[in-house]
């Protein structure tokens, strides 16, 4: 297993260095922040309001839109020029069809986006999909969107409180084909609640049957901020994790996806990582660039944090306050430093 690993790292360097060479010095990467989801998963640890929250969201539009402005000012008299955006959260498709439109016009006409930008829309929950959404997404550029399952075992997704079943993830699928999607990642866990070895195969094994463009597979962090701690449902433990990453290592290997990105985080079990697998040619630009930290990154929204990538290597971060009413009460604070960006891009 040594040589699988130390072959994955390699993939992944390869990758990055590419894109390392194909960027130029003007171009940035923009984040856009939507904390809002339909309910909260039990192992998520991001700042994400659901449920009666979501009333926050017009007020919140409002404050982001505001920021937008503020930071397209700025880059555009820096001079500098979008490579690739990246919508996530929380779950950007919680909010409405012309809200969506809305924010992406916005996004086009507050920055200068360079020839062929990547955009990438998280609707990680299928039970915020729905054909007027994706068309909106389509019509407005977004090339990529990141159709989540986490698990297709049933059990395994109430456990984790999703109000969803295996087969809506199988039918939002099929419905952004039909809009005329290209590009999907779908996101995998190993080691969630209830699953197990044969179980997280099983998932596997319908998604590359899906046939999807890219496939992340996540091994389960356990993390403070995650509602794990009032589960029933067994845990899988670090050996039964590493079995499960074994499988979709060769899996993935043999249906003929390449590893691109990878990175590890705090209380992971097993002390595995995080790896992105993609199809010849269909990397996804932005998660390299702020892995491997190749371009400064324009983050928006609660809880985004802006990476500067500095000459030299150096990093200054400016990160948004986290809750959407925090948010919005200092729009005008977070207007005014986004605007003061322009310094040190010149």
């Amino acid at each position: 297993l040594g040589d699988v690993y130390k072959r994955q790292a390699m993939d992944c360097a390869q990758a990055s260095l590419a894109v390392k060479r194909d960027l130029k010095p003007q171009e940035i990467s923009l984040y856009v922040g939507i904390p809002f989801c339909p309910t909260r998963c039990a192992y998520c640890s991001f700042i994400s309001a659901s449920g009666s929250a979501n009333r926050l969201i017009p007020d919140y539009l409002d404050a982001l839109l505001a920021e937008i402005d503020a930071a397209g000012a700025a880059a555009r008299r820096a001079g500098k020029t979008v490579r690739s955006v990246y919508l996530g959260g929380g779950t950007p498709t919680t909010l409405e069809a012309p809200q969506l439109a809305e924010l992406l016009d916005r996004l086009r006409r507050a920055f200068q986006l360079a020839p062929g930008t990547e955009c990438t829309v998280e609707a990680g929950r299928p039970d915020t999909i729905t054909r007027e959404k994706l068309e909106v997404l389509k019509a407005h550029g977004i090339g990529r969107i990141s159709i989540n399952p986490q698990t297709l075992e049933d059990h395994v997704l109430r456990a984790i409180g999703r109000k969803h079943a295996a087969g809506d993830i199988r039918a939002a699928n099929d419905l952004a084909r039909s809009v005329g999607f290209d590009c999907i990642n779908m996101d995998l866990i190993a080691g969630l609640p209830g699953d197990t070895p044969d179980g997280f195969r099983t998932t596997l094994e319908q998604v590359l049957a899906l046939a999807p463009e890219n496939i992340t597979v996540h091994t389960l962090s356990r993390k403070r901020g995650a509602d794990l701690s009032q589960q029933t449902a067994p845990v899988p433990d670090g050996a039964q994790v590493g079995e499960m990453l074994d499988f979709a290592n060769t899996a993935l290997d043999t249906a003929g996806y390449a590893p691109y990105y990878l990175y590890r985080q705090k209380f992971m079990s097993g002390g595995f990582e995080n790896v992105g697998w993609t199809r010849p040619g269909q990397e996804n630009l932005y998660n390299i660039c702020i892995m491997e930290e190749l371009c400064s990154i324009l983050a928006m929204g609660g809880g985004a944090s802006t990476k500067l990538v500095c000459p030299g290597g150096r990093l200054e971060r400016h990160i948004d306050p986290k809750y959407p009413t925090e948010y919005i009460a200092n729009i005008d604070r977070i207007c005014a430093a986004k605007a003061k960006l322009e310094a040190f891009f010149l």
